[in-house]
């Protein structure tokens, strides 16, 4: 699945595929920002980990990933 993140001062979001599901996300999300001083903690599909300080976030977008389309049969 995909996890857009939207960091304040930042210009560009960040963008992670995730094994993960939408309910383990919106769970980590939602524990980071009860938390004092919560970090948002995910894990891509390579095995990377993306720390974000929750005081920092402007908006997560969580999305189911989609099946790629090849040629022109599939519009």
């Amino acid at each position: 699945m995909e996890v857009k993140i939207g960091v304040q001062f930042a210009a560009r979001e960040l963008v992670i595929e995730s094994a993960q599901s939408p309910d383990e996300v919106a769970k980590a999300v939602a524990d980071a920002l009860k938390a004092d001083l919560g970090i948002l903690s995910l894990v891509d599909d390579k095995g990377r980990r993306v720390l974000v300080p929750a005081d920092k976030l402007a908006y997560v977008e969580i999305a189911e990933a989609e099946s790629r389309r090849v040629g022109f049969a599939s519009l």
